[in-house]
């Protein structure tokens, strides 16, 4: 995903589709499924501080836990990914394949070859992960807390983090799906993590308030079937442009301000100066 320092003339870090925005937008991915930064920032330290408090309350059953979410995990990744290696070590193409110019064979057995190492790597760390759940343990106890992430934390507790598209495109407030993987242990999630007990007053506001939004979320669609939406935006879309431009570049003029950006045309002008590089030392 990309990362965007600003969005709509407002500093909001945001993370978006990098598939998604590529020319023709939409044809490698259907969807921009962008999340804010800060969302993820706070999901990740908010996950690894339940751990970090279930993993010492209960080292044992942590330990077991983790063990069974990585087999739930790997039963069926490690299933596909060695029916595949099989193939790809036999190496057998289809028919219409062997006619193939002998440059354009190589090039395939090549590739082969590199999948096939990868497979066996994959499938090898599948099975070292099972003793790994004390490695994780280890690593949550070298901080004292998460309130503040640093890079070089990120870099030691995620592996990868999958966001998938809102459950209700256009509307300001939904839910969204993200999926962290931790290095050692996976995919992850503590017991009781993020589980609210609302009582029936709350349960009841809550239900109102969703029923308003998917209200209003099917007058949005049946605006923008109508063409009415459009219409809409086109009427004040010069006005909203105006204020979204004047927006961003009172950021640029800021950034300007402080060094942080620097245009081309304030660049000194003239001939390029060459560094002299050392003289070579005989050894």
């Amino acid at each position: 995903m990309y990362v965007h320092r600003t969005n709509n003339g407002k500093r909001i870090a945001q993370y978006s589709c990098s598939q998604y925005s590529k020319v023709p937008v939409g044809v490698l991915c259907s969807t921009q499924h962008r999340i804010n930064a800060e969302v993820v920032l706070t999901l990740i330290a908010d996950m690894l501080r339940a751990i970090a408090e279930y993993s010492k309350n209960d080292r044992a059953q942590f330990i077991r836990a983790v063990t069974e979410a990585q087999e739930t995990q790997q039963k069926g990744d490690v299933a596909k990914k060695k029916k595949r290696l099989v193939v790809a070590q036999i190496g057998k193409l289809p028919e219409s394949r062997y006619a193939a110019l002998d440059e354009q064979y190589a090039k395939e057995q090549g590739a082969l070859s590199d999948e096939i190492k990868g497979l066996e790597a994959a499938i090898d760390g599948y099975e070292q992960s099972r003793k790994s759940a004390d490695k994780f343990i280890a690593l949550v106890e070298k901080y004292e807390s998460f309130d503040t992430l640093t890079t070089p934390m990120l870099l030691e507790f995620v592996e990868k983090i999958l966001v998938h598209e809102r459950d209700r495109k256009g509307s300001i407030e939904t839910t969204q799906e993200v999926e962290i993987f931790f290095n050692f242990v996976g995919r992850y999630v503590p017991p009781r993590f993020g589980e609210v007990t609302l009582t029936p007053e709350e349960q009841e506001e809550l239900r109102k308030k969703e029923e308003r939004k998917d209200k209003l979320h099917r007058a949005y669609l049946q605006r923008k079937a109508s063409g009415a939406q459009k219409r809409y935006e086109d009427k004040i879309k010069a006005a909203k442009k105006a204020g979204m431009d004047a927006k961003k570049d009172a950021l640029r003029a800021e950034d300007i301000s402080k060094g942080v950006f620097v245009p081309v045309s304030h660049l000194p002008k003239g001939e390029p100066v060459k560094a002299a590089l050392p003289a070579a030392v005989n050894q």
